[in-house]
């Protein structure tokens, strides 16, 4: 009989135990792996537990997650790119669904008892899941203390932060903004003034898409999308904002845009390092209409 020693690492090993991350409003979660429970960010697993109707804000993801639904039902509703809200999808007892990087979505319980289990990939961290809901949130507050003592890690394209409104889009005309870099000069949008002297952003690129199609298809020529850092901002003095979604110059928001924006309370300086990280080219039909933002959205 030819026996082997076990390689270092290969046996069967218990790596943690559960946490109570969240126990509020009717909503249960245990961390079962990851940040919290075994202190390892390739992959989070849990159990939720919610015991009474309810729903979560808009919620989009930096990681991909898997929901499988184990008790009852969930629906996740989407938004098309013109910003209004599609028919929801139902995942069912014994379903998985799917949420790819990126997406934006909200899950709703219409019903008490259901239970479900979230995998994640990377793990789970509250500075990669952006919630559109008040600042000091139950359940946001809860989630990072859970999360505090983990070092911050690229959100998202390399941007380091543990504040999940760190990385910033704002889209403009490619010929204005060139204009500007050329001589050095801060960017500042044809409608800074009558906006309100800020310049619109959004924490979410693929809002932009609903966003230039609501503002912008008849204003012709190529757009970009700019990729900012807001603690670079600060650190020049520009100020950025949370708020609700804003018209631009004339043209009212979208019926349906319950939005968090931020906006930056100044121009967008073009020759400071570290403030545009990245430029991203926007691509467009034939007529007009925006289609998405390569590299970023597509």
């Amino acid at each position: 009989k030819i026996t082997q020693t076990p390689r270092q690492g290969t046996m069967p090993r218990i790596i943690g135990r559960s946490v109570r991350v969240v126990d509020h409003g009717g909503v249960a979660i245990d961390e079962y792996a990851g940040n919290a429970a075994t202190k390892d960010d390739t992959l989070s697993i849990a159990t939720v537990r919610v015991s009474q109707p309810s729903a979560e804000p808009w919620l989009t993801l930096h990681y991909d997650e898997w929901i499988c639904v184990t008790k009852g039902f969930i629906e996740l509703h989407t938004e098309t790119s013109e910003g209004v809200e599609g028919k929801a999808l139902t995942v069912k007892e014994g379903e998985t669904a799917f949420i790819a990087k990126g997406e934006r979505f909200r899950p709703v319980f219409p019903q008490g008892g259901t239970e479900y289990v979230p995998i994640c990939l990377p793990a789970f961290r509250p500075d990669r899941c952006i919630r559109e809901e008040e600042e000091g949130g139950e359940v946001s507050t809860r989630l990072k203390t859970f999360h505090s003592d983990i070092n911050s890690e690229t959100v998202q394209d390399g941007s380091d932060s543990s504040d999940p409104k760190e990385v910033l889009y704002h889209m403009c005309q490619k010929e204005l903004y060139e204009s500007a870099a050329a001589t050095g000069e801060a960017y500042f949008p044809p409608t800074f003034e009558k906006d309100g002297m800020f310049t619109h952003a959004t924490a979410v690129p693929s809002r932009l898409i609903t966003t230039a199609n609501h503002f912008y298809t008849s204003t012709k020529g190529d757009w970009i999308c700019l990729r900012l850092s807001r603690s670079a901002l600060m650190r020049l003095g520009i100020k950025t904002v949370d708020e609700e979604a804003k018209p631009v110059g004339e043209t009212a928001v979208g019926d349906t845009w319950d939005w968090v924006c931020p906006h930056i309370f100044g121009g967008l300086p073009t020759s400071v390092p570290g403030v545009i990280t990245k430029i991203y080219d926007m691509k467009r039909s034939p007529d007009g209409k925006f289609l998405s933002i390569e590299g970023l959205t597509d």
